[in-house]
């Protein structure tokens, strides 16, 4: 499914700056996500790195205990606490700080050949004890939408093999089952979806519209 290194087209920050002002307001997936961080983080004090934060519309709605950090390739209003960079010229970071949390919400569909790479990255800007939060589009679902600026297409088996490769899956389900390739809008879809925490083994396949993967690194002791 994966186009080849040839024909990928990687956008850059004159795409990214007007893309990510659709992403001001909350919407399903972040605040399902946020629900999952509170959870995780169990009110400690802990430090996240949001990676393609776009307008960091995540940061005011995190409880107090956490202190955010985003990283983007488009910053619209700069902060000491936001950094822009191009996530693919150069490895991601925040000025040599490790992170208890490291947050990747629909950000690997663009990462095209640099996948392992951005892995292998984040395993290391980890705590010891850190988690690493992302998610990653269903690609087999009954009817996919490619967005065109997607450049790494893949089935979720190849997916998590990749991803094991650097980090133990802990629990990985559906963001949401929709009919449609796509987050649910209608009220009552997303009030059925928002708490679902578990995979129906014949419907996720055709109707997860992308899957949650919380992960824990490998082999952490080695990443000190």
């Amino acid at each position: 499914m994966n186009e080849t290194a040839d024909t990928i087209r990687y956008y850059k920050k004159d795409f990214w700056r007007h893309e990510n002002l659709k992403f001001s307001e909350p919407w399903y997936r972040l605040e399902k996500t946020v629900r999952l961080i509170t959870h995780l983080t169990g009110g400690k004090n802990c430090t996240l790195l949001d990676i393609g934060c776009g307008p960091a519309t995540m940061m005011p709605l995190l409880p107090a205990n956490i202190e955010y950090y985003g990283i983007d390739i488009a910053i619209k209003n700069p902060a000491p606490n936001l950094l822009e960079a191009d996530l693919l010229a150069g490895p991601i970071g925040f000025g040599g700080k490790r992170f208890d949390l490291v947050v990747a919400q629909g950000v690997f569909e663009y990462f095209g050949e640099f996948q392992d790479q951005k892995f292998a990255e984040i395993a290391g800007i980890l705590t010891d004890s850190g988690r690493f939060l992302l998610t990653y589009t269903n690609f087999d679902h009954r009817k996919p939408y490619i967005y065109p600026a997607i450049s790494n297409v893949q089935s979720l088996a190849a997916f998590r093999a990749s991803l094991s490769q650097h980090f133990v899956i802990d629990a990985s389900f559906p963001v949401a089952y929709n009919w449609k390739h796509g987050h649910p809008s209608k009220r009552l879809l997303r009030t059925l979806n928002m708490p679902v925490k578990f995979t129906i083994p014949v419907l996720a396949r055709k109707l997860a519209v992308e899957y949650y993967f919380i992960c824990s690194a490998r082999n952490p002791s080695r990443l000190s």
